[in-house]
């Protein structure tokens, strides 16, 4: 297809209705629309980090902090129906508990949640409660939208940099690997928040770095690539790097 505001409109409905429970219908769907969708895959996230980012800013009106926070990430959770948290527990299963690759993508599609699991998401939701908890208010649903969108350009960065491993799964349509201008698409939404927060939480992208490359070599290693269930892994955690970073500018800058 050429590039047509038209067409590029279908792709992110395509993406919003892939990633979120919003619901999207077409007239005719072509799973090939998912891999030109991938684009717009930050963008999603600033959707979705926008809509917590208003429950918070709502409930911050009458509630706690904290409670305005759950109520938030709530929304975020219920918005996606869990999709990058089931895919979190996955991959944490099956990398904690297989030895082997072939033992490693049979524990991911099994659909019950181990211990490795389950105490990786409970860690993972306290980690990033407690991270935006430690933050001032005012910069919250900022750091929100930020975070949702950039996490889910570094899982699009996996996809660009690594092969998908599974003859079959949820993401094999999203298999095909990215060309360089719908890479520069999804780094332009995937960045675009970080303007509208202070220069100083740059250095929270160090993290975030740090983390996307030790978790694309754990993957690289184990399993030769990625499957759905890695790229939901590294989009929570590298959310939750990228909050936990603003926290460590902030004291870095306050000691300066």
């Amino acid at each position: 297809m050429k590039f047509t505001l038209q067409n590029q409109w279908h792709y992110f409905l395509t993406a919003v209705m892939f990633f979120t429970r919003i619901p999207i219908h077409f007239n005719h769907f072509d799973e090939a629309d998912l891999n030109k969708a991938t684009r717009f895959f930050p963008l999603v996230g600033i959707l979705v980090g926008a809509i917590g980012a208003l429950v918070f800013w709502l409930s911050d009106i009458l509630l706690p902090l904290e409670v305005a926070l759950l109520l938030s990430m709530a929304s975020t959770i219920l918005l996606t129906g869990a999709f990058h948290e089931d895919g979190l527990t996955d991959a944490v299963d099956g990398l904690g508990g297989g030895w082997t690759r072939e033992q490693v993508l049979t524990i991911m599609v099994d659909s019950r949640i181990g211990s490795y699991g389950a105490t990786g998401l409970v860690l993972v939701l306290l980690t990033k409660y407690q991270a935006l908890s430690y933050q001032s208010a005012v910069f919250i649903p900022a750091s929100m939208i930020a975070g949702h969108s950039l996490s889910r350009l570094c899982a699009v960065l996996v996809m660009f940099t690594q092969s998908y491993v599974k003859a079959e799964g949820k993401s094999k349509p999203l298999a095909t690997q990215l060309n360089v201008k719908e890479l520069i698409i999804a780094t332009i939404f995937g960045l675009l928040p970080m303007a509208f927060l202070d220069i100083k939480f740059l250095a929270a992208l160090v993290p975030v770095a740090i983390v996307w490359l030790w978790f694309s070599a754990k993957t690289k290693a184990r399993i030769g690539g990625y499957t759905g269930d890695c790229l939901g892994a590294m989009q929570q955690l590298t959310e939750i790097a990228f909050y936990v970073g603003l926290l460590a500018s902030t004291a870095l800058f306050l000691k300066l």
